[in-house]
């Protein structure tokens, strides 16, 4: 992807739906915007061009997180896909939980890459070839080949309390993701919820070896 100027980036990011009424507000709001007035006509073909892309790739899932129930399928996305992140859970794992919680934000951000989650139960044969054997299991796939993964909570630099901040930080750093999207205001407005969800996980015990 081209780089986007700052402007253009930021009202993306901040408008989560590509709808035409949205791409009028927007363009409106940079028609106003005087730091752009040098390069005015080719910041808005890039926002025109930027929805289009938008658009295309929620149509084809981008965007949301999605439950995966059989191997095969799993499989045909992730090599058809440019970039897939794919969290191997079981339903029953507090931890699984927390971390779908923060998968489940960052994939209304990031509507480049697809947000995938399996069952290991479901997934036997991926579950040996790819040797997940502590839960959660998050794998960042490009182009269909294996480049990254966290293991448990490990890496995240917070341990339990991790943040999103620190998911996608780590995520982008495997190149799965395009930009970071995330600010201090989205992590405010979920901080309650977060912490029902980590309260209730720690209750429940922090056992997640899958063997």
């Amino acid at each position: 992807m081209s780089n986007l100027h700052p402007t253009v980036a930021s009202a993306l990011d901040n408008h989560p739906s590509t709808t035409g009424d949205d791409e009028d507000i927007l363009i409106a709001s940079l028609e106003e915007d005087d730091t752009i007035d040098a390069f005015r006509e080719q910041r808005l073909q890039q926002l025109h061009a930027e929805f289009a892309r938008a658009k295309s790739m929620r149509d084809q899932g981008g965007g949301s997180y999605v439950e995966i129930n059989e191997e095969k399928e799993l499989m045909d996305i992730t090599t058809s896909t440019n970039l897939c992140v794919v969290h191997f859970f079981k339903p029953d794992f507090g931890r699984c939980r927390v971390m779908d919680s923060k998968l489940e934000t960052l994939a209304s951000k990031h509507f480049d890459t697809r947000f995938l989650r399996i069952n290991v139960d479901n997934a036997p044969f991926l579950v040996t070839k790819l040797r997940v054997q502590i839960l959660p299991c998050v794998i960042a796939f490009i182009d269909g080949i294996s480049t990254d993964r966290i293991t448990g909570f490990e890496g995240l630099g917070r341990g339990d309390s991790f943040t999103l901040e620190d998911l996608e930080l780590r995520l982008l750093s495997s190149g799965v993701l395009v930009r970071a999207k995330m600010n201090k205001a989205d992590n405010i407005n979920l901080k309650n919820g977060r912490k029902r969800v980590e309260r209730r996980a720690s209750e429940e015990g922090s056992d997640d070896d899958w063997d």
